[in-house]
């Protein structure tokens, strides 16, 4: 599986690709920041995201676009920024017809380091020992994003089994309930 990781931010948003099968050490094929002027207005940031995120989808071929999943910052200037760049990469890969996952940040440092709790520096680490590379990818959001799409090789499908039974059996969501036709009613048993 070949996944785009996406660390979102308006000025500084990380990418990395990396392909892979849960067990295995992925393979690093890519990494880079997109970045944008703070002097631009806020649609032409957004413009700029999503445009080099498209040309990321086009020119690595990812079966699956994995982004974090932003929470509350202390800076809310800084927490809006970082979910419009997230949702306009969560737009690149809809256009491009790809699923889009969202990791916590606890669930990635938990995914790569062991621990839920482990700091930039150690995620840094454990990115650059898993993908054997011999120097640690710079800036800290680019580690990141390589930090993303590993998780999601490792843990993803495993998470999209768990997804469509839950779906196909209308379990984890509020107020739906799974069609007539789709639902198992002990027939042939």
């Amino acid at each position: 599986m070949r996944v785009l990781g996406i660390d979102p931010g308006l000025t500084r948003c990380g990418w990395g690709v990396v392909a892979g099968r849960p067990g295995a050490r992925p393979t690093p094929l890519g990494v880079g920041v997109i970045r944008t002027s703070p002097d631009l207005d806020l649609e032409l940031r957004l413009l700029e995201v999503h445009t080099a995120v498209t040309a990321l989808v086009r020119e690595h071929r990812p079966a699956a676009v994995a982004i974090e999943r932003v929470f509350t910052q202390n800076n809310k200037g800084t927490a809006t920024g970082t979910a419009q760049a997230a949702g306009v990469a969560a737009l690149a890969a809809a256009q491009a017809g790809l699923p889009v996952a969202w990791h916590t940040p606890s669930e990635v440092k938990a995914a790569i380091s062991g621990s839920g709790r482990a700091d930039k520096e150690q995620v840094t680490l454990m990115v650059t020992r898993v993908l054997g590379l011999s120097s640690p990818p710079k800036p800290a959001d680019a580690a990141d994003a390589l930090a993303l799409a590993i998780c999601h090789v490792w843990r993803g499908p495993a998470q999209d089994r768990l997804r469509v039974a839950a779906l196909a059996t209308g379990a984890g969501v509020v107020g739906y309930r799974a069609p007539a036709s789709t639902r198992w009613t002990g027939v042939g048993r």
